[in-house]
């Protein structure tokens, strides 16, 4: 008996491992890290026009955006009309798609995005769309 209380009398600490939540934290951050998608941008802030029957599908497509003053943007650099149809053809091989998005400003002119759908239908593109928010919405 004296053997035992010697051993409760003893005092001991307890000592917390956080090597398993610190790697746990991490496995957390890389997956969330790999399973976000990121907003893909024109490079050019645009207000767009507005749509009752607008309909947002942005993740399997190409955008390409047109500046109020027609100014072409891809990828977030400018680039000239008679580039378009070499940039979009590389791109849409890339991603697989046939799908463009123009993100055009409001106030652009209409003779500029007729432009840049003539040099995305030569590049190959099947599907083309403008891009609208919905009214009373968010883009």
């Amino acid at each position: 008996m004296i053997r035992i209380e010697r051993l409760r009398s003893k005092k001991s600490e307890a000592i917390v491992n956080i090597s398993p939540l610190i790697d746990l934290v991490f496995l957390l951050l890389i997956f969330f890290m790999v399973t976000t998608s990121f907003v893909r941008e024109t490079g050019v802030d645009v207000e767009r026009p507005s749509s009752d029957t607008a309909q947002g599908d942005q993740k399997s497509s190409v955008l390409i955006g047109i500046s109020k003053d027609g100014r072409i943007f891809f990828e977030e650099k400018e680039i000239d009309i008679r580039s378009v149809k070499k940039h979009i053809k590389i791109k849409l091989s890339d991603n697989g798609t046939k799908s463009v998005i123009i993100v055009a400003d409001k106030l652009t002119q209409t003779g500029d995005v007729i432009k840049v759908m003539d040099q995305l239908k030569l590049a190959g593109a099947d599907n083309v769309s403008i891009a609208a928010s919905v009214k009373g919405g968010h883009p």
